[in-house]
Formats: structure tokens, C-alpha cells, sequence
């Protein structure tokens, strides 16, 4: 008789991590910090418009060389560029399979057929599509220039920034998109903060302060910059 030889692989503490709906929790809040220190860096970025084409487009430039001659030309971008990306599916994914999963678990045999969900748990899935879709358009837009309004002039990132919000549709799609990001960070900075056990009720407070004040702080920070455009500021 042949002896059975295999042995059961135990899955892997990631694999685990991954599996559970706490791993899933933490995945998101982490993902969702690297993305709002990301957001932070490229709102202070984008302030220096205020300065002139010469900074803005020294400061882009700048973006390109960081890190020679150590790092190639552009290898600090791609590599932030990655990081990005791995944070955008990371939190993307197990956003939409806590979703999936919190569903699920829901009975199904209801007399009200339409489960009501919360506030924040709306604001957080139609904010997520809402900053989903603006991030391709806006990397349509002022990266690739294949959505670009008029001529894309490449190297000249201030021409095309004011380019962009001198058109009504540019403009209304940044706004929307603007607002959104707000409303997702104060509601998801909060809960970062509780997945990761930074959260307390002495510390209650001063968390949602601080997520209101990120939130207002980036918002208003971004939208200056179409304002600017808009009202003749920056031109």
C-alpha cells in the first residue's frame, strides 16, 4: 500500500492576514495613510503656482532629477509612482471585498428589501468611484495629455494646469472631485485610526479634529489652485 507522503501547507501569516476582515481593515488604513501623506507632499506642490511659472515648472522639473546622480532620471518618481499604485489597488481591493463580504453577511430574508446604510458608509463607497475616476482623468489630463484641453505642451506643467481650469467642465470635475476627497478623508482618517488602535475615547476628540482639519486643510488647498486660475490670480 503507497503511503500517502503529502503534507497540509499551512497557509501563511500574510495569507491569513489578507483572509480575515481585520487584515482587510488594516490593509485599508495603511494604504489609506501612505495615500493621504502622498496627498499632503503633492498639495504643498501644487501651492507653489501661486509663485510663478518659473517655480512651478522648476519645481516639476525638480520631480524628474530627485535623487541624481545616485537614481537614474525619473527613477524617484517611478518608484513613488509605484508605491502609489500599490497603495491605490491595496486599498482599493479590500475596500470593495469588505464590501462583498459585510453584504454577505447580511440575512437575506428581510421585509425591507433595501438594507440602509450609514452616512459615512455612503460617502466613503461614492466618494471612492467619485476619486477612482478623476484620478484617470486627471492623469489624462495633465500627464499623458490625452484628454487635455487645447494644445499639451510637455515640460510646461504650468501652461497646461491653467489651460485646464480655464474650461467650465475642467473645472467642475476638479471641484466635485475636491469635495469628495474631503468628505473621504474626514471619515476615513477616523477610521484608520480605530482599525489601528491609535483610537481611544480620550483620544476621541482630538482624532476627529485632527481628520476635520486634514480634510479641510487639503480641500481647500487643492481647490485654490482652479479658484486662482478662475479668477484671473494665476494666468
Amino acid at each position: 500500500m503507497a503511503l500517502d507522503t503529502r503534507t497540509d501547507r499551512r497557509p501563511s501569516f500574510a495569507a491569513l492576514l489578507w483572509g480575515s476582515t481585520v487584515g482587510k481593515k488594516t490593509v485599508m488604513a495603511v494604504s489609506g495613510l501612505v495615500m493621504l501623506l502622498y496627498l499632503v507632499v503633492h498639495m504643498i506642490g501644487n501651492l507653489k503656482i501661486f509663485f510663478g511659472a518659473d517655480e512651478f515648472n522648476g519645481y516639476a522639473h525638480w520631480l524628474r532629477v530627485v535623487g541624481e546622480p545616485f537614481m537614474h532620471h525619473e527613477w524617484t518618481l517611478w518608484l513613488v509612482r509605484v508605491v502609489l499604485v500599490a497603495a491605490v489597488v491595496a486599498h482599493a481591493t479590500s475596500a470593495y471585498q469588505l464590501s462583498r463580504r459585510d453584504l454577505r453577511a447580511r440575512p437575506s430574508r428581510y421585509a425591507h428589501k433595501k438594507a440602509r446604510s450609514s452616512y459615512a458608509t455612503r460617502t466613503m463607497r461614492w466618494g471612492g468611484i467619485i476619486l477612482g475616476l478623476f484620478v484617470v482623468w486627471h492623469l489624462l489630463d495633465l500627464t499623458t495629455g490625452t484628454v487635455h484641453p487645447g494644445g499639451f505642451q510637455a515640460g510646461h506643467p504650468y501652461q497646461n494646469v491653467v489651460d485646464t481650469f480655464s474650461t467650465w467642465y475642467g473645472n467642475v470635475i476638479y471641484l466635485v472631485a475636491m469635495l469628495a476627497l474631503g468628505l473621504h478623508i474626514r471619515h476615513g482618517f477616523w477610521s484608520a485610526a480605530q482599525t489601528l488602535g491609535v483610537g481611544s475615547r480620550a483620544r476621541e476628540r482630538l482624532l476627529k479634529t485632527l481628520a476635520q482639519v486634514l480634510a479641510l486643510v487639503l480641500t481647500v488647498g487643492f481647490i485654490s489652485v482652479p479658484v486662482a486660475v478662475m479668477t484671473g490670480v494665476v494666468s
